[in-house]
């Protein structure tokens, strides 16, 4: 029996741990920000050293054994205590206002941001720290990252922490209206090429690819493109401007989109908005701490408010 963890053993360790929670050697290496060959190499050191298999790789996904999955158990319950232990050590926090809140830097610069006026109107006691960023979040990454809050748009499949949705979300093409005078055609005969479509590459962590244009495709009546040939951005920011500057044709979210439209910045050459598979999440520890409830709180109201006003543009404005 092994008396102390060696340097190596414990990498290899913590390797297993974020792929057998993820099921993925690519998201478990962005979680540690290495590469998945390495994430891949390590948990094949950690196999070679046990001498029994822990997962089962197919082509496309991970899946534990019943060794495996003993051992996911047992990792995930050993780091999470090693990080409450070591955070028991850390300054206390309790005189502290500042609630930091991790969230898309796209939906943070259009829909969070121009509404946080309100917040701190109401709560003027209160002070957040808004972090662009959009990695996968569970339990242990919250302790170890120390985020209190989050905003994350996703199907909101979460297991050890809280995800409340507070608002849901329609997807609708958009264009310059410089672009659609350059192509009538699109508008006129009801048909986007798949040169033309700007995509988000990762509307959410583990998102199929093209699912935002493939979704609209199926649920609006359109064939699928053979393949995808358009430009793919890894912000849906950066494929709205680029549909802004006439480069081609975005699938939008309306929360981001709106005001485009409304001010005539942006037009939809097929005016159907479909219902997206993702929603906007709070997601937060099961135990909330009042700061974090004030501004869940918030986030909700804030969400019906937006949804009372779009549901009726698209009532109005679109099929």
């Amino acid at each position: 029996m092994e008396k102390n963890l060696s340097a190596s053993l414990l990498a290899w360790l913590r390797s297993f741990d974020a792929a057998a929670r993820n099921l993925s050697f690519t998201r478990a290496a962005t979680e540690l920000s290495v590469t998945q060959g390495s994430v891949s190499q390590q948990v094949k050191k950690l196999e070679e050293y046990l001498g029994v298999a822990l997962f089962v790789r197919g082509n496309r996904n991970l899946q534990l054994t019943h060794e495996g999955e003993q051992l996911s158990v047992t990792t995930q319950r050993s780091f999470q205590d090693l990080a409450r232990e070591i955070a028991s050590f850390r300054p206390s926090r309790q005189n502290e206002t500042v609630t930091a809140i991790s969230c898309s830097p796209s939906f943070a610069m259009i829909w969070l941001t121009p509404r946080m006026g309100s917040l701190m109107r109401a709560h003027p006691e209160t002070a957040i720290r808004v972090h662009g960023e959009f990695h996968m979040l569970d339990r242990f990454r919250m302790e170890e990252d120390d985020i209190k809050a989050a905003i994350r748009f996703d199907p909101g499949h979460y297991n050890d922490i809280r995800a409340t949705e507070f608002l849901n979300e329609w997807l609708i093409p958009v264009a310059s209206p410089a672009f659609l005078s350059a192509h009538p055609d699109i508008a006129h005969h009801k048909s986007i090429p798949a040169k033309f479509m700007l995509h988000d590459a990762k509307p959410w962590d583990a998102a199929p690819e093209n699912t935002e244009w493939d979704h609209w495709l199926k649920k609006s009546g359109h064939e699928l493109p053979v393949k995808h040939t358009g430009m793919h951005f890894n912000l849906s920011q950066l494929a709205i401007t680029a549909a802004l500057s006439g480069q081609g044709i975005a699938m939008g979210r309306m929360a981001l989109v709106i005001e485009d439209l409304k001010k005539g910045h942006l037009v939809a050459p097929i005016p159907i908005a479909v219902k997206s598979q993702a929603s906007y999440h709070f997601v937060s520890p099961l135990l909330e701490s009042d700061e974090v409830k004030v501004l869940r709180r918030w986030l909700e109201f804030e969400g019906r408010r937006f949804k009372t006003s779009r549901d009726s543009y698209i009532e109005q404005k679109l099929a």
